[in-house]
């Protein structure tokens, strides 16, 4: 029987290369010569630090950019609230890995309503899609493409 795993993950090496080309761009703009601005790697996000509010809000853009130039959807960014601390401020992105309970159950609510002849069924973090066409798999991953999701999918494990 044909099945499909949906995921959201994030490719950590690649998410590494970007803060580091993005630290890289902070480094050689003119703009930013003197100024106290860096990025902090840590486990699944990063965190900026810059003397004022715009300077970060310009390094959320570096960050942006250089995570779609190492292929990793932007809407994986989830930014934290800015953090005021002496004369630094402070803002704490993490990456969205894995499929979370409400977003499951949405995603899984959109294929029963889809009357397609598939199941659907949450494991741990992620969606197991199973049917008895290769068609119906395909018009699944068609449907979720086109909904607005506030996390990127990743469709994985096809098996015919």
């Amino acid at each position: 029987m044909p099945s499909f795993d949906i995921v959201s993950e994030v490719d950590l090496h690649q998410f590494t290369n970007a803060v580091d080309q993005a630290q890289r761009i902070v480094d050689n703009r003119f703009d930013f010569k003197g100024v106290d601005a860096a990025f902090q790697r840590e486990a699944l996000g990063v965190t900026m630090i810059a003397e004022a509010d715009f300077q970060l809000s310009q390094m959320e853009d570096m960050l942006r950019a250089a995570l779609i130039k190492c292929e990793i959807d932007p809407l994986a960014m989830d930014v934290g609230e800015q953090q005021t601390a002496g004369k630094q401020v402070k803002v704490a992105v993490t990456m969205k890995n894995g499929l979370e309970q409400p977003l499951a159950r949405k995603i899984v609510k959109l294929v029963k309503d889809s009357k397609l002849k598939v199941q659907a069924q949450i494991q741990g973090d992620q969606v197991r899609i199973t049917g008895k066409k290769r068609d119906d798999l395909q018009q699944v991953m068609a449907l979720l493409r086109s909904e607005d999701l506030e996390q990127p999918l990743q469709f994985n494990n096809f098996r015919d």
